[in-house]
């Protein structure tokens, strides 16, 4: 249950509980935290967003974002310093404000299962990552076990009162003994969703159009489809599989970013393979994406007659092989090698005056290759489970050159261009990656957990490329959503992270009278890559000393220091055959980060959470009771001016009933209507002339969602 913990492992055992038990020899990933079925058809009916699949996975923190792309952090690390995969695929983000992150490609709907490793991450599921590795995945396939093949068909849908949320989905299905195809639809949108009373706008409404009423946050509207259709062919214990998904995005809005997503295409096309043989078993794999992604100011910001257009195109591609040897009862010992490539083109369409008469290149033919290979080994004897495993590689990257909107020298566009094109781009980053593990069991109802990981990651295309110190074009480059503009640094060193973790476990004879669990961590990271204010091209020279303001910024490598302790705890407080089982949760979360080079606080990290939770379980009639507390949020990023957040508590009531073939899923998110600003939602930029930093005021956070009544059911044949 705790994701910080090396060793914890979670399965389902009813609807609602998520149960954590000890690792297994044959588990595919004995050192991973699961989310079980329970806590995925709750998520489900809340939210549109996959990444809230995790949240109730200690350790686990959300960046706000648009109402399907939030980011994942474990332990304060987050984005692209976190491996995420779908369906095995190392999903890229292709935008300047990372609005298409790996996880917007899923809908909630198709998750069945999450695996989350948390800072001791073993190298074969590691790589180009120091903050842990999430593996979301679609239903495997479902053959049929007789001659007959076999047709099933599966009709979801939910409305959320808040936003006018609405959606749908549907899975199809033909399976014989040997082979399977299947077709999955989804869709959702939202209007734009009110906060739970009038706050602070950035400006009084929309050019041309009636102004925006005080609670509603603007810019927080989407409208997302995806569709896959799957075929797979199973032979005496070989497996082969080809997906194809589509993904057509309308339009997102993103409230603390200074444009809106105005559509998204994407297609992915996944082919696996996985055998058994008499030594062990083989995987392979082959992907590919393509994304084209389109940005302007959306209906809700001022355009001052004219849009912002801004265009990427990208092609990310990738190869793995894995085999695991099984030497003996007691061991096991797995091999691998990874290939990635990822093809950027980031430019910005002419619209007259001084942004034009030429387009604005931002990256230009920007390449970014990986390169990698692990061993690992695995043993089990006596009380201990241990791992043990290396991995090596390089990550190359490069870009083409680039122009402003006028080719001619100057000091508006000219002169940077001139000079980013005469410098030497190409870097080549070595990696080197370890991971020690051991669980050791003294009792049936007590187990402790230690690791030690050396984890490497590469800068991203945007923290080494975009060129322009120009106000506007560096406040286009953000994707942490902090209001503030960022300039790319081609001479970052790839952050290097030292991680210590123990935990340590106790439960009673049976696992669900009672279970406590606590995690501490430790993580150095030399040069980890943060931020310094920016004091040359085009910046002022007030920039660097500016207070309650949003300012401009170059990445900079710096040494950080992470710490927390995560804590979970579950008590069954009633078992009766006319009420039912009654339990109740506790999941706490304490991390701190702080630059230790400058003493300043690391941004966009979590203060100190709970989660407490009351549950019932009658037959097929399950209720819950959560109340979520966060501590105010007082440790701030200096440098980059970031906004302190109040503290708040808030009440969620959700029931559910199962049938043969359906379920109903009743639920009352905020049923307080409590108004607050989440810790991690960024600066509110939602509305009004966003293309300036004078254009905003600074200080307003990002206002929570308040009450929604939601309903959600699902028919299954």
């Amino acid at each position: 249950m705790l994701a910080a913990l090396p060793g914890a492992r979670a399965q389902e055992r009813t609807p609602e509980q998520v149960v954590v038990t000890a690792p297994r020899l044959d588990d595919d990933a004995p050192f991973a935290a699961r989310a079980g079925r329970g806590a995925l058809e709750r998520a489900r009916g809340a939210s549109s967003d996959s990444a809230r699949l995790l949240q109730d996975i200690p350790g686990v923190s959300l960046y706000g974002a648009g109402g399907v792309s939030s980011l994942p952090a474990i332990h304060g690390l987050a984005d692209d310093r976190l491996r995420t995969q779908i369906d095995g695929m190392d999903l890229v983000a292709a935008c300047p404000n990372h609005m298409n992150s790996a996880l917007s490609y899923i809908d909630p709907s198709r998750v069945a299962a999450v695996k989350v490793w948390a800072g001791i991450t073993p190298v074969s599921v590691g790589g180009d990552s120091i903050g842990g590795t999430i593996q979301i995945e679609s239903a495997p396939p479902a053959f049929a076990d007789g001659d007959e093949a076999r047709v099933s068909a599966q009709l979801g849908g939910f409305v959320r009162s808040n936003g006018n949320g609405r959606g749908g989905s549907a899975v199809a299905s033909r399976a014989a003994q040997d082979w399977l195809l299947r077709y999955s639809g989804a869709s959702s949108a939202q209007d734009n969703y009110r906060a739970a009373r009038a706050f602070k706008p950035a400006a009084a409404g929309t050019e041309g159009g009636a102004p925006i009423p005080g609670d509603e946050v603007a810019s927080s509207a989407f409208d997302s489809r995806n569709q896959d259709i799957g075929v797979a062919f199973r032979h005496d214990g070989h497996l082969l599989q080809l997906d194809v998904g589509i993904q057509r995005i309308g339009f997102e809005g993103f409230p603390n970013q200074r444009m809106d997503m105005t559509s998204n295409r994407s297609t992915q096309t996944n082919l696996r393979y996985s055998g058994t043989y008499g030594w062990g078993t083989l995987e392979a794999r082959a992907w590919q994406q393509k994304v084209e992604h389109r940005m302007d100011m959306g209906p809700d910001r001022y355009h001052y007659g004219f849009g912002m257009p801004m265009n990427t195109e990208a092609t990310t591609q990738g190869a793995q092989l894995g085999a695991t040897l099984a030497l003996g009862e007691a061991d096991r010992l797995r091999l691998g090698a990874e290939r990635q490539t990822y093809v950027l083109y980031d430019w910005w369409p002419p619209v007259g005056g001084a942004m034009g008469p030429n387009a604005f290149w931002n990256i230009d033919d920007g390449w970014r290759n990986r390169t990698e290979a692990y061993a690992e080994w695995e043993t089990r004897r006596g009380d201990w489970t241990a791992q043990a495993g290396v991995r090596g590689g390089r990550v190359v990257s490069d870009t083409g050159p680039v122009q402003g909107y006028d080719n001619g020298l100057g000091a508006t566009w000219g002169n940077e261009a001139a000079a980013f094109n005469g410098a030497d781009h190409r870097r080549s980053d070595r990696h080197l990656d370890l991971a020690l593990l051991a669980r050791y069991t003294p009792d049936t109802n007590t187990a402790y957990e230690a690791g030690f990981a050396r984890k490497t990651h590469s800068p991203n295309l945007y923290q080494r490329y975009p060129w322009s110190t120009q106000p506007m074009a560096a406040l286009m480059n953000n994707f942490v959503g902090d209001g503030n503009g960022y300039v790319g640094n081609p001479d970052l060193r790839p952050e290097v992270a030292h991680t210590l973790a123990f935990s340590a476990e106790r439960h009673g004879d049976e696992r669900d009278d009672w279970e406590l669990r606590a995690t501490a961590y430790l993580t150095e990271v030399h040069d980890f890559i943060d931020a310094r204010r920016c004091t040359f091209g085009q910046c002022s020279a007030a920039n660097a000393s500016a207070r309650n303001a949003f300012v401009l910024l170059q990445y900079a490598n710096t040494d950080a220091r992470l710490s927390g302790l995560d804590f979970s705890g579950r008590l069954r407080l009633l078992r009766s055959q006319t009420l039912g089982d009654v339990s109740g949760s506790l999941v706490l979360g304490i991390v701190r980060g702080r630059d230790r080079t400058s003493g300043d606080k690391l941004y966009n990290i979590m203060p100190a959470n709970a989660k407490l939770v009351l549950q019932l379980q009658r037959g097929a009639f399950g209720a819950t009771a959560e109340l979520v507390a966060v501590a105010a949020k007082r440790d701030v990023s200096q440098v980059r001016n970031e906004m302190p957040t109040a503290g708040y508590g808030l009440v969620n009531l959700r029931a559910s009933y199962e049938w043969a073939q359906a379920r109903l899923d009743l639920g009352v998110e905020n049923a307080a209507d409590r108004f607050y600003t989440p810790p991690l939602g960024g600066a509110y930029l939602g509305q009004g002339p966003s293309m300036t930093s004078a254009g905003i005021p600074w200080g307003v956070p990002v206002p929570g969602m308040g009450r929604s009544f939601n309903v959600t059911f699902n028919l299954s044949y």
